[in-house]
């Protein structure tokens, strides 16, 4: 079993020939460091499964770049507005080093659809723990002070720190360099 269907059937307990049939669609894709998944502006026709390497989501504001997040393998890579509403993306995607992915492209994510019987069911749970994701992050954002945001992310992910440049997880913690820097002196 590969990594992308542990990941699902650990999510959905999907039946083995209908977890066969999802994995059919997502073809490998290699992204050098520096290379684009997508960029602002531009419409999202694919959905990534990081097998190995980081990827970063950011939007440029005000002249700056805001780190949204940065994925680790066992993630799901996507602007999901533009994927699902074909709206333009709001995040650029970019490999933070040399990454493997599981791509599926949009016309194959929609015959799915016809393909097993469940898809209406598995898409509509995909989305919530996108927005489940997205939530709890809002709420640590909002409730938590710079040292808990900072507690929770090294210990959910701790890999970061030592493959990350710390300004980007700074800019994803809501906070400067420097205070990233105070508490990491502070916890070690």
């Amino acid at each position: 079993m590969t990594e992308l269907e542990k990941h699902i059937q650990a999510y959905f307990g999907l039946d083995p020939v209908d977890l066969n049939k999802i994995s059919q669609f997502f073809q490998p894709m290699v992204l050098k460091k520096g290379d684009y998944f997508l960029k602002t502006g531009r419409y999202s026709d694919r959905m990534g499964f990081l097998i190995s390497g980081f990827i970063r989501e950011y939007v440029e504001w005000n002249g700056k770049e805001i780190t949204k997040w940065i994925s680790s393998p066992g993630y799901f890579i996507l602007d999901l507005s533009s994927f699902v509403f074909g709206l333009p993306a709001r995040y650029t995607i970019q490999a933070l080093s040399d990454s493997e992915l599981l791509v599926i492209h949009k016309e194959d994510y929609q015959k799915m659809g016809q393909l097993i019987p469940r898809w209406g069911e598995l898409e509509k749970l995909f989305i919530s723990k996108c927005f489940g994701v997205l939530e709890e992050r809002i709420l640590q954002q909002i409730s938590l002070s710079a040292e808990e945001r900072y507690q929770v992310l090294f210990t959910h992910n701790r890999e970061l720190f030592n493959q990350v440049p710390l300004q980007y997880l700074a800019s994803m913690l809501g906070m400067s360099p420097e205070t990233l820097s105070r508490l990491r002196k502070k916890t070690l």
